[in-house]
Parts: C-alpha cells; structure tokens; sequence
C-alpha cells in the first residue's frame, strides 16, 4: 500500500508530465481561451457554498462556444477535508458558420471529496469528483457517468511564513476524466480526457487569487482525437 509521502511523489510526477503525454499524441489541434471564476463562501465553519462561472471560446477565439455554471452545496470535515453536492449547466453555443447547428444543453448532477495536504510547505489538493450527465445531442440525448481526479500544487514565489497569504505563486495542474456509464455512445472508451496545466498568478489576500496559464486539453473522441491550446484567466474568491 502506498504511503502519503509516496503518493505525493507520484501526484508531482504525474503533473509534470502529463501535459507533455498528450502532445505527443494530438491528431487536431485548437487555440481557444477560457475565463474562469472560482468562489467558495463559510455560512458556518461546517457548511459552505461553492460556485464556479466559465466562459470557453470555440476555435480560434471565433465566438463564445460553452457557458458552465456550477453551484454546489459544501460540508467543511475540517480544514483538510470536504465534501460537496451540486448542479452544473453547461451550454454549447450553435455555430453560425454551420448550416443546421442548434444551441445544445447539458444538465449535470455531481458529487466531490476534496483533500488537502502539503509536501513540505507546498499546498497539494487532490479532488475527486462524480458526475451524472444529462447530454443533448444533435441526434440523440443520452445519460452518462463519469469519474474526474484532479490535482493541484501552488509554489509560492518569494518567502512566506507558515502560511502563504500574499504574493506571488506558479500553479501547476492535472486532471483526468474516465468514463464509467454509456462510453460505447460516446467515445467508446474509459479515458475520455485529460487537462494539463500550469499557470503563474498573484494572491493579493487569503481571499482573493488571479491567475492566468496556459492549459492542454486533450479529448478522445469517438472518431478523432483533439488538442485544445487554451489560455485561460482565473479568478478565485474564498469568503
């Protein structure tokens, strides 16, 4: 069984290189970009809520392609460990430039177990996340599963006390995704994607991030595999 210092060694090894495994295997490529707000809010010191806007480009910066909204409704074990349950809204937005494109809908349900630790001073968080997804399709709509591992390690930039509370931070990212329900009518695989990525960003208090980065996402699709280069700007609140 491994140890935590043994799997904090290997989260770090996979977030290196993980954005460079996709890259060697792209076939198509896209240059998009996402803006990104992240906010958290303590009703108590057990009970939160969490809430996340995205706004993502289509290729080429061309238009604005998908809207995310994703509210959820958190428990605080302590400081270390939560758990959170919530809705998602994600809209796709028809392409003008392709005759017959409509607007399409996805409606998720999702759960996450959330982690925190430190290797030495850095802060490591590891999220787990389930989603039920309720897809329209331009042909069909479907019902799917899918399991996300994320991990996330901030480096402060210039020295700090015991706590980073202002200042300057790189951030260095990965998640992947599996599919668990229906893959056959989606990709007909387990893996469905991974997201690399690594950003430099500016912590003006312990309740206000900026950060900007680039990330990798890589899709296996049902009949062609896509690399997305996105530059994405984030915002992260905690109240």
């Amino acid at each position: 069984m491994f140890t935590l210092p043994v799997l904090t060694r290997i989260v770090t090894i996979l977030l290196v290189i993980a954005p460079f495994i996709s890259v060697l295997a792209q076939t198509t490529t896209e240059q998009t970009g996402w803006l990104a707000w992240f906010n958290s809010y303590k009703l108590s010191p057990r009970w939160g809520v969490h809430l996340d806007v995205q706004a993502r480009s289509a290729d080429d910066w061309r238009y604005v392609r998908n809207l995310l909204i994703r509210p959820g409704l958190t428990y605080h074990f302590n400081g270390r460990h939560n758990v959170t349950a919530g809705y998602a809204l994600i809209q796709t937005y028809a392409d003008d430039a392709v005759a017959g494109s409509k607007d399409l809908t996805e409606h998720r349900i999702w759960q996450q177990y959330i982690f925190a630790h430190k290797i030495k001073s850095l802060p490591l968080t590891h999220r787990f996340r389930l989603e039920q997804r309720f897809i329209e399709r331009a042909s069909d709509d479907l019902f799917s599963q899918r399991i996300r591992y994320f991990a996330r390690l901030i480096v402060p930039l210039a020295k700090s006390g015991d706590g980073f509370s202002k200042g300057p931070f790189a951030a260095l990212q990965n998640e992947i995704f599996l599919n668990l329900q229906n893959k056959s009518k989606l990709n007909n695989s387990v893996f469905d994607q991974n997201r690399g990525y690594g950003a430099l960003g500016y912590r003006f208090s312990s309740k206000f991030d900026i950060e900007a980065g680039y990330l990798n996402q890589y899709v296996n699709g049902a009949t062609q595999n896509t690399s997305n280069n996105v530059v994405q700007l984030a915002l992260y609140t905690r109240f």
